[in-house]
């Protein structure tokens, strides 16, 4: 499983990218291989307040409907709209066209409750 260097990790497979005082939320390689072939993402809509260790999004595919959990609370500035017309994404780039959600944290110090690559690494058996 791929688990790049540069991010954080929720317990619950979403991963964190910062960029500036923005954070870029996506579901990490292993959970869109758990996942299979995902057929329908749902982000949440722009403006909402969204909070660390909330439902924010669901994905669903062949197999079953997913929650997906905010790593970070705050204000979601942007959407990935891709994601309406080719959810695959989710499965085929999850760390690059893949992302879910953009957001402004309300509280940046939450990043320290996140996973280290080699914690996570360790959580997911790698």
């Amino acid at each position: 499983m791929n688990v790049p260097a540069d991010l954080r990790y929720a317990k619950t497979h979403e991963w964190i990218r910062q960029e500036g005082d923005t954070f870029t939320v996506g579901i990490t390689d292993h959970a869109q291989a758990e996942l299979t072939d995902i057929v329908y993402a749902e982000p949440p809509k722009v403006g909402a307040e969204v909070k660390a260790g909330a439902t924010s999004a669901v994905v669903e595919s062949v197999k079953a409907a997913s929650d997906i959990y905010s790593p970070l609370s705050g204000s979601v500035t942007e959407v990935n709209a891709e994601l309406s017309a080719n959810p695959a994404l989710l499965n085929t780039d999850p760390f690059g066209a893949g992302w879910i959600y953009k957001l402004k944290a309300s509280n940046p110090a939450e990043v320290e409750t996140l996973l280290s690559p080699e914690a996570y690494s360790a959580q997911i058996g790698q």
